[in-house]
C-alpha cells in the first residue's frame, strides 16, 4: 500500500476490489452498481488513475456483472472523472467489453461507447475514438468486428473529409466479412450510418455496400437491409430509386426465404412512402398483390396488417379494383391469424371508399367476419367499430353484431369474455341508450355472475364506465337496483360483488342515490356471516366516505351513518375486519 495515501483514501477502492473477487455473484453485482459512489469518493484524479484501469482488467467475469459495467460506464461516467475532457478514458474498458461472448454485453458496451461519442470534442475523436474503431474492425475475432458496425454512424458527421473516407472504407469490408454475424451487423448499422453520407457518397460507396448485403448468401443478413433499402429510397429521388434500386425492391419482395418477405411485408408502407407515389403505382402495387397471396401465413398476416397505411397512397378506384378483391380472399384465408390481422385492419379502409362504396364491398366482409370461427377475429372487428361507425353508422351492422357479442361474452375462454366486456362501454356510446338497454343491458348484468373473478371485477369497472357513458339518471333504473337485489343472494360470491360494484361505481354516482337505493343494503351486509364481505363493506364505506365528504350533506351522512357502522365493525371478531374498519374511521374523521 502507498504510504503517500491515508488508510480512508485507500478503502474504496480495496472494498470494491475485495466485492469483486466475491464467490457471490450478487455481491460482485452490487459491487458494479456502486462504482459511481466509490469514483466520488476517490476524487476526478484517482478515479481516472486507479478504478479505470482497474476496471479495464476486470472483463473476466460473469456476463450479468459485465452488462452491469457496461452500463455503469454509459451512464454520464465521466463526470465522476473530471468531466468531458476526459471521457476519452473510459474507452478502454469498453473496448475490452466490445470484444467479450456474450451478444447482449458487446451490444450495451457498443451503446455505451456511442454515448461517450456524443461528448468528445474533434480532438478526442481523432486521437483516441476513431483508432478505438478501426483495431475493433481489424480485430481477430468476430465479436469485436461485430461491435465495430455500430460504432460507425455516431461519429461519421463530426469528423474530416479524410477520416471519412477511411470510416467508408473500414464499413465496407465489414459488409464483406467471412463472418455472417459481421456481415449482420453492418446490414443492421448500413440504414443509420446511411443517414450522414453526402449525396455523391451515397450512390459511390453506400449502394455497393447495400447491394453485397442484400445478395448475401445468409437471409439474416438479407432480412435486415429491407431497413437500409427504405433510407437509401428516402435519400434518393424518384428517377434514382427507378434506376438504382427497382431490381433489389422486386427481389426482396420475391425472396426465397419467407423471413425477408416478412421484414419486407412488415416494412411495405414505409417503402412505398419512400419510393413515391409513381413506382408505388407502376411496381408496388403488384408486389404488395404478391405478399397479401404468399404462400406463408407469417407474410400474409404481415401484409394485411399494412392494408389501409398502403391503400393511402392508392386513388379510390385503385383501391377497389386492385386491392379490395384480395381482402375479400384473405377473408376466408386458411389461417386465423391472417384473417385476425385483417380484422384489426380492414375498418381503416371505411374512410378512404367512403360511405355508398364501404357499404357495398366491405359492409359483407364486415358481416362475414363478424361469424368467424376464431373469437379473435371477430374481437378484432368489433375493436375498430369506431371508424366504421363514423363512415355509415352502426345501425347496418347491428343485426350481426349482437350475435357475435352474446357468441363472445359466452365464450369458454375467460379471456375472450374479458376482452368483450373491455370494449361494451365504447360499443355502448354507438349503439345508443334504447338498442343497448333493450339487447345487452341483461347480459353485462350477467357477468356479475361470473364463475371467474376477473371477469366479475371487469364488469364491475364496465358499469362505472357504463354510468359515466349513459348518465347517473340511467345508472339509477338501469344498474343500481340490479346490483342491490345480489345483495341478498344466498352465495356469498353474489353478495360479495354487490359489495365490490358499489365501492367501483360510487365515485361516478351522486349523494342522493347513495342516500336512497345504496346505504341501507350496504349497512345491512356490514353484519354478514362471512368475514370478506364485512371488511369489503369497511373498504366501500372508505372510498363512500372519501368520494363525498367535500360537501355538507355528505360529511352529515358519512357522521350519521358511514361512521357508527365503522365504530362497530373496530370491535369485529376478525383482526382483517378490524384493520379495514379503523383504516376506513381514520379517513371518514380526516
Amino acid at each position: 500500500m502507498d504510504p503517500g495515501f491515508p488508510p480512508e483514501d485507500i478503502a474504496p477502492i480495496a472494498i470494491l476490489m475485495d466485492e469483486l473477487r466475491s464467490e457471490d455473484v450478487q455481491l460482485r453485482l452490487n459491487a458494479i452498481h456502486s462504482i459511481p459512489t466509490i469514483a466520488l469518493a476517490l476524487g476526478p484524479d484517482r478515479a481516472r488513475d486507479e478504478l479505470v484501469p482497474f476496471l479495464q482488467d476486470s472483463v473476466d467475469d460473469e456476463d450479468e456483472v459485465l452488462l452491469a459495467l457496461a452500463e455503469e460506464l454509459g451512464r454520464n461516467f465521466e463526470e465522476y472523472i473530471g468531466g468531458k475532457e476526459h471521457a476519452h478514458v473510459l474507452l478502454g474498458p469498453l473496448e475490452n467489453l466490445s470484444s467479450v461472448e456474450e451478444t447482449l454485453v458487446r451490444d450495451k458496451a457498443a451503446e455505451s461507447i456511442t454515448k461517450i461519442a456524443a461528448v468528445l470534442n474533434q480532438v478526442q475523436l481523432e486521437e483516441h475514438y476513431i483508432p478505438l474503431v478501426k483495431r475493433l474492425s481489424l480485430g481477430e475475432w468476430f465479436t469485436s468486428r461485430t461491435s465495430a458496425a455500430a460504432l460507425y454512424p455516431a461519429v461519421y458527421a463530426k469528423v474530416s473529409s479524410a477520416i471519412q473516407d477511411d470510416l467508408r472504407k473500414g464499413f465496407t469490408a465489414l459488409g464483406a466479412d467471412d463472418t455472417p454475424m459481421v456481415r449482420r451487423a453492418a446490414a443492421k448499422w448500413l440504414g443509420p450510418l446511411l443517414t450522414h453520407f453526402s449525396q455523391n457518397h451515397l450512390l459511390s460507396d453506400g449502394l455497393p455496400i447495400y447491394r453485397r448485403l442484400q445478395s448475401d448468401d445468409q437471409d439474416s443478413v438479407r432480412l435486415l437491409t429491407i431497413e437500409d433499402l427504405i433510407v437509401l429510397a428516402q435519400r434518393m429521388s424518384p428517377v434514382e430509386v427507378k434506376e438504382q434500386l427497382l431490381k433489389q425492391i422486386r427481389s426482396s419482395i420475391v425472396d426465397k426465404s419467407w423471413r425477408v418477405r416478412y421484414m419486407a411485408a412488415s416494412h411495405f408502407n414505409e417503402l412505398a412512402e419512400a419510393v413515391g407515389i409513381e413506382l408505388v403505382r407502376e411496381e408496388l402495387i403488384g408486389s404488395y398483390i404478391q405478399l397479401l397471396k404468399d404462400n406463408e401465413a407469417e407474410v400474409r398476416t404481415a401484409a394485411a396488417g399494412q392494408i389501409p397505411g398502403f391503400s393511402k397512397l392508392l386513388d379510390k378506384e385503385v383501391i377497389l379494383a386492385k386491392i379490395v378483391p384480395f381482402v375479400r380472399d384473405i377473408t376466408q384465408d386458411s389461417s386465423q391469424h391472417v384473417r385476425a390481422a385483417l380484422a384489426n385492419q380492414i375498418s381503416g379502409l371505411a374512410p378512404l371508399l367512403g360511405s355508398e362504396s364501404t357499404i357495398e364491398h366491405l359492409l359483407p366482409l364486415f358481416l362475414h367476419l363478424l361469424k368467424d370461427d376464431f373469437p379473435e377475429v371477430r374481437l378484432n372487428i368489433i375493436s375498430k367499430l369506431e371508424t366504421v361507425n363514423t363512415v355509415i353508422g352502426i345501425e347496418l351492422l347491428s343485426d350481426s353484431l349482437l350475435p357475435a357479442i352474446v357468441e363472445l361474452a359466452e365464450d369458454k375462454s375467460w379471456r375472450v369474455r374479458q376482452a368483450i366486456i373491455e370494449y361494451i362501454p365504447l360499443l355502448a356510446n354507438q349503439l345508443g341508450k334504447p338498442f343497448f338497454d333493450e339487447q345487452l343491458g341483461n347480459l353485462c348484468m350477467s357477468w356479475l355472475g361470473d364463475t371467474v373473478y376477473s371477469i366479475r371485477e371487469a364488469a364491475t369497472v364496465n358499469l362505472k364506465k357504463l354510468t359515466e357513458v349513459f348518465g347517473v339518471e340511467w345508472a339509477k333504473v338501469a344498474i343500481v337496483p340490479k346490483v342491490m337485489g345480489m345483495g341478498q343472494h344466498p352465495n356469498y360470491l353474489f353478495r360479495m360483488t354487490t359489495v365490490q360494484a358499489i365501492t367501483t361505481i360510487t365515485p361516478s354516482l351522486n349523494l342522493d342515490i347513495v342516500r336512497t337505493d345504496i346505504i341501507g343494503p350496504l349497512l345491512l351486509l356490514a353484519n354478514d356471516p362471512i368475514p370478506n364481505i364485512r371488511f369489503n363493506v369497511a373498504k366501500s364505506l372508505e372510498v363512500l366516505a372519501a368520494t363525498f365528504s367535500t360537501t355538507k350533506e355528505g360529511r352529515d351522512l358519512i357522521e350519521q351513518q358511514v361512521v357508527p357502522a365503522l365504530e362497530q365493525q373496530k370491535n369485529d371478531q376478525d383482526a382483517d375486519v378490524r384493520y379495514f374498519a379503523v383504516r376506513a374511521l381514520h379517513k371518514a374523521q380526516v
